[in-house]
């Protein structure tokens, strides 16, 4: 299973027991991948809309930041609470309450008619994303046992594996057939019809059975958890725009205090015998508050990447939104490569594997950097197929393998607390990658008069964004450091 599922298991703990094999358990399976496979899909099909979308809408350049930053921060927040919400009332009806949020949610992107509106709506289809995500490993665990269940996790890291990477081309096509100016509203009202399909078949089919687990919800780490998030973005994501005023410098030190505020709540929680949201005794593991601080920095190296791509290959040199998803098309088949393999590499390379990844990645960017600078204005997409395809061989590399180094150490009645707080790192990191290298991108950007002058200033601000991604990501590669050298055989 992937690290991009890793909050997939935050409900999913002693469900073992309940494991049915009947005629229904791979029915039941494909109905959850469904959803698995919508809310993916939207992490990335967004990217080639964003500049159709502010063309549209009018959008300024932190509402296209939010348009991806809303639905990843509130798919992550929502995550941890859901799952435990699915082990008291059953995941059945928070896969069903989700995925109808999430529907209803991309009808209204589909729909909007500012760039308010849009921003709203997208929070709201992460929300229900998040809500309907963590059902999906727990029907697995409950509905098979043994190598059905593996090979039922397999297809789940198989679909996440082909969202991702279908999510530029899929976009692409649909802007390309509905034309230039409404193609992207079907890029969300497709969800409609999928979700009309799909929501009485999981009715009919998902298992209703619960898990004698029982968890609290810790609103009050979750709200703290919120507001430090929000104090960190909204300056982040506005200040540029607006010159950074005064409060933008009170909303980080805010941010400051609210993080201080939750690390005091959790631990008495914990030292409460209480059922905390960030889990300190887990933090407290080197190993593994290294892994969530390295999954929050690689999500936000690497994720944000499409962003950037995006914006200049539409905006900035003029090009369709299908030739951007095409564009971008080495990432994803190189990506696909590796992780499918990436088991044999960890057992073989250990902790090498991420190394290396990361390495990989690195040095992909540091070489589309380097391409656009010396091609700009008439940069081609032919000149980034090597280095896109080397970029995404060790994104691979790192994403797959990444939470078994992670969980390593972390003892197995912990596992599904912390695979969710592992899958919120992801969201929140990717939330604040777009948030920082759209800052750079956007806060570089000066049209100057001069011939191909859209083209050379969005290159421009592009290779800077790009830069702060390698650096992202050479600082994901020294967190590597402290995760184990192998994992270890957790038999017990």
């Amino acid at each position: 299973m992937t690290d991009e599922s890793a909050g997939a298991q935050a409900g999913s703990r002693g469900q073992g027991d309940a494991a049915q094999a009947g005629g229904n358990g791979w029915r039941a399976v494909s109905i959850v991948l469904v959803g698995a496979f919508m809310a993916l899909l939207d992490t990335t099909i967004v990217n080639v809309a964003l500049p159709t979308i502010r063309t549209a809408l009018h959008a300024s350049p932190a509402s296209l930041e939010w348009v991806v930053s809303a639905y990843a921060l509130a798919y992550g927040l929502v995550l941890v609470p859901a799952g435990r919400a699915g082990d008291r009332f059953g995941h059945k009806p928070l896969f069903l309450i989700g995925l109808t949020i999430f529907t209803l949610a991309s009808v209204v992107c589909g729909l909007s008619q500012n760039q308010g509106e849009i921003v709203a709506a997208r929070a709201v289809q992460g929300m229900g994303a998040g809500i309907f995500y963590p059902a999906i490993a727990a029907t697995i665990q409950l509905s098979f046992t043994g190598p059905k269940r593996s090979k039922a996790f397999g297809m789940l890291g198989a679909t996440i594996g082909v969202s991702t990477a279908l999510g530029p081309v899929l976009g692409g096509l649909i802007i390309a057939a509905g034309g230039a100016k409404g193609g992207w509203r079907w890029v969300f009202l497709v969800n409609l019809f999928i979700g009309i399909v799909a929501l009485p078949l999981a009715a009919w089919l998902l298992p209703a059975a619960r898990s004698r687990t029982r968890r609290s919800f810790d609103p009050v780490g979750l709200g703290l958890l919120s507001a430090a998030l929000l104090l960190l973005m909204i300056p982040l994501v506005e200040g540029e725009q607006i010159g950074w005023p005064a409060w933008c410098y009170a909303c980080f030190a805010g941010c400051v205090v609210a993080f201080g505020l939750l690390a005091w709540w959790e631990l008495r929680t914990q030292r409460r015998d209480g059922d905390p949201l960030l889990a300190p005794r887990l933090l407290a593991q080197p190993s593994f508050s290294a892994g969530a601080i390295f999954a929050i920095v690689y999500f936000a190296g690497f994720t944000s990447v499409f962003f950037t791509l995006s914006i200049l290959w539409q905006e900035g040199l003029g090009r369709s939104a299908l030739m951007t998803g095409l564009v971008i098309v080495p990432f994803s088949f190189g990506s696909l490569v590796t992780a499918a393999n990436s088991d044999k590499l960890s057992a073989r390379l250990g902790r090498m594997v991420l190394i290396i990844g990361c390495v990989l990645v690195g040095a992909g960017l540091g070489l589309v950097t380097l391409v656009v600078h010396l091609t700009a204005p008439s940069t081609d997409g032919w000149y980034l197929v090597g280095p896109l395809l080397l970029a995404g061989l060790g994104s691979g590399m790192v994403i797959a393998p990444n939470q078994d180094f992670v969980l390593a150490q972390v003892p197995r009645r912990e596992a599904g607390t912390a695979s969710a707080v592992l899958g919120t790192s992801q969201r929140i990191g990717s939330a604040i990658g777009i948030a920082v290298i759209g800052t750079v991108l956007f806060g570089t950007l000066h049209v100057r008069r001069v011939p191909d002058a859209v083209a050379i200033a969005f290159s421009h601000s592009a290779q800077l964004a790009l830069l702060s991604n390698v650096a992202i990501v050479v600082l994901a590669l020294l967190l590597v450091l402290a995760l184990p050298r192998k994992i270890p055989d957790r038999r017990s």
